[in-house]
């Protein structure tokens, strides 16, 4: 850090404000930097030293401005602290189109400011406030005199369906440049070409919400997760001129289970709760169906543990109703059963019940085969292996976390080497009690986290 001749007075202000000590403060910016895959060693001799008027270094003033955000319970700018100004445009903007080329070139050019941004939890309920008809206005003085039909819209989504095949195999890392490029130099200038119907172009803007949902879901699994969040942003706005019931609802739902991975609570039962209430009736019974589960995650998550419950049985009957197909933007999560299942598993093992937890994660494998959801099913078998160890059946614990690391060999996600992570220091403590095959299993999760 580099040293200033003054306090930092705003700083001083904002922390205040919070009511934290240095060592909560220090300990949240190590939090956030952690989410998108940085080590700091931030401690509270830190934090005085900024307050003083030292400047942090690299992107710890973005995290310092996103851990102030939590504590303080409200949006905190690096510039409000007086560290700068926030690089990255404003999110949520109505000229979406020129993030959605901005974002893109962001991602191709390897920008590692825009790469390693934080999480931004105050803007998980953006969507609540969201005025998509001023942006729809926008759009329409802004249309070209190019024409595209529903050929060039049929190879978006022929090309995104390629592209997601390839990422369940070789995860988020693969690709990740060519899908972004895709998105700012082709997709984009094509959302503002004159259409032959409003069909059409619906289904235009659809198609581009579904390859930015993509590539958010590709930096979700790098662990890059504000940059994930900035891409599930736009996908919303892109879903809300194309079908902002249904597809509009399930981005809310994509923003909500992306909060909730990430244990930020706060905005999720809102955001879910507002989700189904906008896609109730409008949309089939199974797309209804994951759109109540992930109500019930977001309700189990903040301790709600009646009405989680109520969820995952509306959940249920609403899956077993439905005898029509779910449209393209839901088919990409996989079998309605499966994640339903997963979704039912994730919320009990929030609410401690591993026993039930471990019968819906063996109902989403059956649905999940190896050759289509290789990266989904062994990060499902490890949440398997959890709840079985949380009962206290290790060595079958063990023999589920090697199946999982089957799965994982040449899959570029960060979420695989978190489970590697934990493999480790689990094999850790199992080694010292004993457990035949521990010993065996950490050496092999340490040589694939090496590889």
């Amino acid at each position: 850090m580099t040293g200033r001749n003054e306090t930092n007075r705003q700083l001083a202000a904002v922390v205040a404000e919070a009511g934290c000590t240095y060592e909560a403060l220090a300990k949240a910016v190590r939090a956030v930097a952690a989410e998108v895959g940085e080590a700091l060693y931030t401690s509270k001799s830190a934090v005085h030293s900024w307050v003083k008027g030292g400047t942090p270094t690299g992107s710890t003033a973005a995290y310092l401005a996103e851990a102030l955000t939590r504590l303080a319970k409200r949006k905190v700018t690096t510039s409000e602290i007086g560290l700068g100004c926030d690089a990255i445009g404003e999110a949520m903007a109505p000229d979406f189109l020129a993030t959605a080329s901005d974002l893109g070139r962001l991602v191709m050019f390897h920008r590692r400011d825009f790469l390693a941004r934080a999480f931004a939890a105050a803007s998980v309920g953006l969507p609540l406030t969201y005025d998509h008809e001023a942006a729809a206005a926008m759009l329409r003085s802004g249309e070209s005199g190019r024409r595209a039909g529903a050929e060039e819209v049929a190879t978006v989504r022929q090309l995104t369906e390629m592209f997601r095949s390839a990422d369940e195999k070789f995860g988020g890392g693969h690709g990740l440049s060519t899908v972004s490029s895709y998105l700012a130099d082709t997709v984009t200038p094509m959302l503002q070409a004159t259409f032959p119907s409003e069909a059409v172009r619906r289904s235009a803007y659809g198609a581009a919400a579904e390859l930015a949902t993509l590539v958010g879901w590709k930096c979700h699994d790098l662990g890059r997760e504000g940059a994930a969040q900035r891409f599930y942003l736009l996908a919303f706005q892109l879903a809300c001129e194309s079908d902002p019931a249904g597809h509009g609802a399930w981005m809310m739902r994509a923003l909500t289970h992306q909060a909730l991975d990430l244990k930020q609570s706060e905005h999720c039962v809102e955001l879910a709760e507002a989700a189904h209430s906008r896609a109730r009736g409008k949309v089939d019974r199974k797309t209804e169906a994951l759109l109540l589960v992930t109500a019930a995650r977001a309700y189990g998550a903040s301790g709600h543990g009646k009405n989680a419950a109520v969820a995952l049985l509306a959940a249920e009957d609403a899956m077993l109703a439905g005898d029509d197909g779910v449209p393209s933007y839901a088919a990409a999560s996989g079998p309605v059963a499966a994640t339903v299942a997963s979704h039912t598993g994730k919320t009990l093992t929030e609410m401690k019940d591993h026993k039930a937890a471990e019968r819906h994660y063996r109902a989403a494998l059956e649905g999940r085969v190896p050759e289509t959801y290789q990266r989904v099913r062994g990060l499902t078998i490890a949440n398997l292996a959890k709840s079985v160890a949380a009962q206290h059946r290790h060595e079958e614990a063990v023999i589920l976390w090697s199946q999982c690391l089957d799965l994982m060999d040449g899959v570029a996600s960060d979420r695989n080497r978190q489970v590697l992570k934990t493999v480790r220091s689990t094999m850790a403590v199992y080694s010292r009690r004993g457990i035949p095959g521990a010993s065996e299993l950490g050496q092999r999760a340490t040589e694939l986290a090496a590889a």
